[in-house]
């Protein structure tokens, strides 16, 4: 059974009206369930977590007000279609009180049962778009308040320390205002970084990601991003290489964005990587996805701490050896473009063996392979 279409529960002891509506919303598609009293009713919603549910209004047992009360409890935005035969003013604005959408009165078309369930899909992707609009502005207020209060407010109050230090001649020696003024300028240049990153997160929209896409070599773009760290590599006695056995296939996207996602992760495994280990980029794929594996024997990551990773501004808390500068954005942002690809990002990782971040990119179909030289 299809998941992913939409599912529709319908509460009625007229076993006729069970039975036809089921037929008619299986020929267009939908999942449906049936159920002949209110108890019944309730478990499925429960079980099901339908996107519809019709409900006749007298029923032995529950009722149909009762059953219409149990389903705002349960999940505010399935929407609950009334279908009666014994519609009255009164009985209409009780259930609208009561959260039903709409009403459609006994006896009714095939026609008039689709358009209905059609417009109560609309009222439903409708609600659900606004409450993970208001969920979004939430986590934008929040995780402002963060940036503000400690992201920003920290680097600041620091170079003001420094420059009244300098400015206020208690360092006389050259040498020593040259180093506090370098440390000052470091703090402003990770600070204009994370004002950029946070930015990039604002300006992101998915639509307009896609709408800029089209078919390209994901191994020509990882070549060219490990040839751009392959200095820093070799500086920090690390080995930087795609796997030779790696084949690509053409993937569908924006290359720009989706190359920040792999600079992200390249040069994340690098920094947390020690002198002797190495990073290894692969491509691989199944049924549905291209799949890239980024893959360190670095320092690795806490599994306490592996659900919270793509999280904005979680940072992994590090002893003082194993710091490393970062605002906590950049897995926030990869993440963000990879979904926007329709694809998925994970990572797997063991303390003090490794990481690997494995990125999940939609097939382009009919695409011929291209060979990563």
């Amino acid at each position: 059974m299809d998941k992913e279409k939409p599912m529709v529960i319908v509460i009625d002891d007229e076993e006729t009206m069970r039975d036809s509506c089921g037929l008619i919303l299986k020929k267009d598609g939908f999942r449906t369930e049936t159920a002949e009293n209110g108890s019944e009713g309730i478990q499925k919603v429960i079980q099901f977590k339908p996107d519809i549910v019709l409900i006749d209004l007298k029923m032995p047992g529950i009722s149909g007000f009762d059953v219409l009360d149990q389903i705002a409890d349960i999940d505010p935005d399935i929407i609950a279609i009334v279908i009666t035969g014994y519609a009255t003013v009164d009985s209409a604005v009780e259930a609208m009180r009561k959260g039903a959408y709409d009403f459609l009165p006994k006896p009714f078309t095939p026609e008039e049962l689709r358009i209905i369930i059609k417009r109560g899909l609309e009222r439903r992707k409708l609600k659900m778009e606004t409450e993970k609009l208001r969920l979004e502005k939430k986590l934008i207020e929040e995780s402002f308040i963060t940036m503000v209060s400690h992201q920003l407010r920290s680097p600041i109050v620091t170079v003001i320390q420094f420059f009244e230090v300098i400015l206020g001649g208690i360092i006389k020696e050259e040498e020593k205002k040259t180093a506090m003024l370098s440390r000052a300028k470091s703090k402003l240049e990770g600070l204009l970084n994370l004002i950029n990153e946070w930015l990039d997160i604002a300006r992101m929209n998915a639509g307009n990601i896609i709408d800029q896409g089209k078919p390209f070599s994901l191994a020509n773009l990882l070549k060219k991003t490990i040839d751009f760290y392959k200095p820093l590599a070799q500086k920090n006695n690390i080995s930087l290489k795609l796997d030779k056995a790696s084949v690509d296939k053409m993937v569908f996207g924006d290359e720009e964005t989706l190359e920040h996602v792999f600079t992200n992760l390249i040069s994340n495994a690098i920094k947390y990587s020690g002198s002797g280990a190495s990073v290894k980029t692969s491509i691989r794929e199944d049924d549905k996805y291209i799949i890239t594996d980024v893959s360190d024997t670095g320092i690795g990551i806490p599994k306490e701490h592996i659900p919270f990773i793509f999280d904005q501004f979680y940072r992994v808390k590090r002893s003082e050896s194993q710091k490393q500068k970062g605002s906590g954005l950049g897995l926030s942002i990869a993440k963000k473009i990879v979904e926007a690809h329709k694809g998925k990002i994970t990572v797997s990782s063991e303390s003090e063996k490794g990481s690997t971040f494995t990125v999940f990119l939609p097939k382009v179909k009919n695409a011929e392979p291209v060979d990563p030289k």
